[in-house]
């Protein structure tokens, strides 16, 4: 029961402020004295500024649907904004720079079919995003994102066979996606639930997840409200509840 990847999230950054108005990370007081901040170089400074350009021109070919020129400018934004993250790993709004311009690019390959660039922006993106929601747990927007990648890192490894690859993916999104749904029971919160029921149900031997895919398979189904990518897998899922 494969399903196809997850294609639909949406994406919205607000930039980070100028680097040479952020040049260096705050630190806990106690720790002032003995662990300054780091800084940015004036040379990183520059050539992070030039990212933030870089990137919203990606951004403006893509919603275009020039996604080959968006491909160029993300990758020509990526270097600096990583160096940028390495230098101050605790600075979010460039963490969350990083984790969208790797979620914007890997959506720009996928746009171009270039499917096998996909999977290493995803997993290179996965400890950003997760650093983004351990900083902010009430960006649900952010989780979703997270979710999202989780369910296609799953996916990406369950179509190679590697079911124990896969379902610490799918274990990890299923928290997160009933979170979602408790605070807003839409489409596409149930649709990330579900992917990732339906995900956990082929990787996993417990018998409350696969019934808890099922018995969320034939509701959605009934309703009408199961996605595209979900639908093949829900509609197996759905059988099996009724026949039980």
């Amino acid at each position: 029961m494969k399903h196809a990847l997850l294609t639909s999230l949406a994406l919205s950054i607000a930039l980070p402020a100028a680097a040479q108005e952020t040049g260096s990370t705050p630190v806990a007081p106690a720790a002032q004295a003995s662990a300054p901040a780091a800084t940015l170089s004036q040379e990183q400074i520059v050539a992070f500024n030039k990212a933030v350009t870089d990137f919203t021109a990606g951004q403006q070919a893509q919603q275009k649907g020039d996604n080959a020129t968006a491909v160029v400018k993300y990758e020509a934004a990526l270097p600096a904004i990583r160096d940028a993250v390495k230098t101050q790993p605790d600075k979010i709004d460039n963490v969350n720079f990083l984790a969208n311009a790797l979620y914007a690019t890997a959506a720009a390959n996928a746009a171009l079919q270039k499917l096998d660039a996909v999977a290493p922006l995803y997993e290179e993106s996965l400890p950003h995003w997760r650093q983004v929601v351990a900083a902010n747990p009430a960006d649900a927007q952010s989780r979703g994102v997270l979710t999202g990648i989780l369910i296609q890192l799953g996916n990406f490894k369950l179509g190679k066979q590697d079911k124990a690859g896969a379902a610490p993916f799918y274990a990890e999104a299923i928290p997160l996606a009933r979170k979602a749904v408790a605070e807003q029971s839409n489409p596409v919160n149930r649709n990330l639930l579900l992917a990732s029921l339906i995900g956990a149900s082929q990787t996993s031997e417990d018998a409350a997840l696969k019934a808890e895919a099922a018995t969320l398979s034939k509701a959605m189904v009934a309703d009408g409200s199961v996605d595209a990518a979900n639908k093949p897998s829900a509609q197996v899922l759905a059988q099996s509840a009724k026949a039980s």
